[in-house]
């Protein structure tokens, strides 16, 4: 079984402006006694929040990418596992929240947009999710959750069904949500963990309050990242008797 000194460590990917579902979930994992890796692009975002984790206790740290790729995913996780080594570290928990959102007219739609959307929501997911289970099996079973490891991926409402305007968009999370389910069923044998979170609605960030400033205040009708980071870490802790694949969330008032 896993060694009891060892400390608990968190990869997320994915961080926004440091407001929304990634960073709120670093902030509750490292609450938790999780030291967290905090991977995005640029320094700023990951440079701030890592700054801010260890000033109030934590232990975080930031590893900025220059982009969603699969060398540069690859790259990241080779440093994260040289930051946080056996077996003083456990790296068994992983959060891919990445996304490439873009919705326009099927017709205006650029042969350059499919390709970021793919690279972005399925090539880096791919590239995520190898380095992430391959790290997983490295583990030994810990308990009394009985795992080895959890994968969480973040999806949209976009992952189930498609709209006039979400056609590139769907098609990455559509591919997001079946590498999720397929994931899930050839490494549960592993007691690896693989879940997906089809977030339903609009989530309360500086960006959707700076454009739809009547929704901060009304929990009816957007959902709060924090919310969802206790999903995510419920999601973690569950043991091997009961693990869930699919989390569907929503505000109250979200049309469904």
């Amino acid at each position: 079984m896993t060694s009891a000194a060892a400390r608990r460590v968190l990869v997320v990917a994915g961080l926004g402006q440091g407001s929304g579902t990634g960073a709120s979930a670093a902030r509750l994992f490292s609450q938790a006694g999780y030291s967290v890796a905090l991977v995005a692009r640029g320094a700023e975002t990951v440079n701030k929040l890592a700054q801010e984790l260890n000033s109030n206790g934590g232990e975080a740290s930031s590893f900025p990418v220059d982009a969603y790729s699969a060398k540069d995913i690859n790259s990241v996780w080779n440093l994260i596992r040289a930051k946080y080594p056996a077996p003083n570290y456990t790296i068994g928990a992983a959060i891919f929240n990445v996304g490439q959102g873009m919705w326009k007219p099927f017709l205006d739609i650029t042969p350059e947009d499919v390709r970021l959307s793919l690279e972005v929501n399925v090539e880096a997911a791919f590239a995520f999710s190898r380095e992430a289970i391959l790290t997983f099996k490295e583990n030994e079973i810990s308990e009394p959750a009985g795992k080895r490891g959890t994968l969480i991926f973040t999806g949209a409402t976009a992952s189930l069904r498609g709209n006039t305007t979400t056609s590139v968009f769907a098609a990455g999370k559509f591919g997001l949500r079946a590498l999720s389910q397929s994931l899930a069923k050839e490494f549960g044998k592993d007691n690896i963990h693989v879940a997906h979170a089809i977030i339903d609605g609009g989530i309360l960030s500086e960006r959707l309050a700076s454009m739809k400033p009547e929704v901060v205040n009304n929990a009816n009708v957007r959902l709060d990242p924090d919310s969802i980071a206790k999903s995510y870490l419920y999601l973690t802790n569950q043991d091997r008797s009961s693990w869930t694949w699919e989390l569907d969330l929503r505000p109250a008032h979200e049309r469904w």
